[in-house]
Order: structure tokens, then sequence, then C-alpha cells
């Protein structure tokens, strides 16, 4: 093995493990300050949520604050992000957000409700959804 590739092999073994300490770290202040400013009924809308979302959709959501569901009709990916409005993209073939999608339950709810009921619509009747919903440009934060 060349000595420039057991180097770059040393290079990334040194800078993995800060970057993954420095990942849960992030989510632990994350999740600290989500639970800590939630109401009651903002805390049981994610329990509900956390509950509804398969294993992967849920490693995503702890780590990023968001998961990405796909569309029963069109196959497409989306991503719903904590939010409770102008919250979901739809990502191209290499996960960048092409376009925002807006629709909501017509109640007012908290986010976790909100993302649920979007994230049943576009599972099982995607067509419906987007026939309702606005779209808007995606910005990035």
């Amino acid at each position: 093995m060349p000595v420039s590739a057991r180097l770059l092999g040393v290079a990334r073994q040194r800078v993995r493990w800060p970057l993954a300490r420095v990942a849960r770290w992030a989510h632990a202040i994350r999740s600290w300050h989500r639970d800590r400013r939630c109401t009651e009924r903002e805390l049981r809308g994610i329990k509900l949520l956390r509950e509804w979302l398969s294993p992967a959709q849920l490693a995503q959501f702890d780590l990023y604050g968001y998961f990405d569901v796909v569309g029963c009709d069109s196959g497409k990916t989306y991503r719903i992000c904590y939010r409770s409005g102008t919250n979901i993209y739809e990502l191209d073939r290499d996960g960048r957000r092409k376009v925002g999608w807006c629709f909501v339950p017509v109640d007012t709810l908290v986010a976790g409700d909100v993302m649920l009921a979007q994230k049943i619509a576009l599972e099982t009747d995607e067509r419906s959804a987007l026939a309702v919903a606005r779209n808007f440009m995606p910005n990035w934060h």
C-alpha cells in the first residue's frame, strides 16, 4: 500500500471519532432544548409521532429532527422537518431539496401531530395530499 493511501486511512480514522462525538453531543443538546421548551401537548404529539415512525425514520428524526417518507403513488422521497408548516421537501435522487410542499390539517395541532398526518397522507394517498398542497421554493437553512 502506498504511503499516501496509508496516511489517508489514518487521517480518516482520526477525523471519524471526533465527528461522531460531536454529532452525539449536538443531538443531546438539540433534544434537551426541544424537550425543555415543549408543552405537555407538544410532548404527547412527539411521543405519538415516534410510535408511528419506522426504525430508520426514528433514527433519522432523533439525529436530525426530520425523517424521509416515500410517496405511495410516485415513489418520490419527501423529507418532513420538525415544524407545523412549510416543512415538506421533495428530494431529488441525490438527496437535495427540489421543491417544498405545504399542507396541514384544518385544526390547529402541535408539530408532532401535523407531521404524523403528513406522513400518513404521503404514504397512503400521495396524490390527494399534493392536490391540496401549496408548493414553494425550498431555501437552505
